[in-house]
């Protein structure tokens, strides 16, 4: 769980969000647009995709192919990109299971077409490392109760986005594609709440991930997702907002030597997000004129 303080900084800084966003809300649809190549590389690159940074945007964005890259990586990056970018437009639809079947039939579209856009049934079963998910002759019913429970319980906003997409992943209600949905439905899950989309990144995440799937199944405690997705959504909001208002922006480790200061130290106030800075491009940027 997270502390009352942390809230009330979400709530601060969401403000300032919502300020800006009703005279630049276009602005704020473009930066999300140009995320959307690093988000689909972080999300392809937890499921082991050998498309590097660099190999996304030139997929995505310039519509090439400079190497012989594996065809069903570049469908996943393509497929991926047009879930992200259509749910920016379209931010108000409510979570049903409607809704993710069809999110699934679109990340698997070219890929897997006889699995896209259905739970799984038979003897569809599936392994997690150690972990079985359900058994598919109550998946259907198990994502049912999963999407009423959430739409219509009172927990803290974060911690029911946690309670979901544990238990999403541990139902793993798809042959294929379950994390990466799973990581679409946190963003579909903020943005229809009016809070910007957030990414976790492929660095660290067999520390700072994968554990806490362990951790949900073997002991039901989901508190550790709410306090990642709290600092996640705390860095994508201070970095809209320094997008908007700042003069210029800097990486962190120039701003460490402009002020003589040590990196190690900024990188962990980064992380803790004390300090607004945030990353772009793999790189932690922060205000030029942020002053402590």
């Amino acid at each position: 769980m997270i502390y009352q303080s942390t809230k009330d900084k979400i709530d601060q800084l969401m403000q300032s969000y919502q300020k800006l966003k009703k005279a630049h809300e276009s602005a704020l649809i473009e930066i999300a647009v140009a995320e959307i190549p690093e988000m689909v590389y972080n999300s392809n690159a937890i499921e082991n995709s050998t498309l590097t940074l660099k190999d996304t945007e030139e997929i995505l964005i310039y519509n090439q192919l400079r190497r012989n890259y594996n065809l069903r990586e570049v469908y996943e990056a393509k497929n991926l990109a047009y879930i992200i970018e259509q749910l920016l437009h379209i931010p108000n639809q409510k979570l049903t299971i409607e809704l993710i079947l069809s999110l699934h039939k679109t990340l698997l579209t070219d890929i897997e077409n006889k699995i896209a856009g259905r739970f799984r049934c038979g003897k569809e079963r599936v392994k997690v490392w150690g972990h079985i998910g359900a058994n598919p002759a109550f998946v259907h019913e198990l994502m049912n109760d999963l999407v009423n429970t959430y739409n219509n319980n009172d927990l803290y906003f974060l911690d029911n986005i946690a309670y979901f997409h544990a238990e999403f992943e541990t139902i793993h209600p798809f042959c294929d594609g379950n994390w990466r949905i799973g990581r679409v439905l946190i963003n579909q899950q903020l943005m229809k709440l009016g809070y910007p989309p957030i990414s976790i990144p492929n660095k660290n995440k067999k520390s700072d991930y994968y554990p806490l799937f362990d951790s949900y199944v073997m002991k039901n405690k989901y508190d550790k997702f709410t306090e990642i997705f709290a600092l996640l959504l705390m860095e994508s909001l201070h970095k809209k907002i320094t997008l908007l208002t700042a003069k210029k922006i800097i990486t962190l480790n120039q701003r460490a030597k402009n002020n003589h200061k040590n990196i190690n130290s900024s990188l962990n106030k980064a992380k803790r997000q004390t300090i607004p800075a945030f990353k772009m491009r793999e790189k932690r940027m922060i205000s030029a004129d942020f002053c402590e």
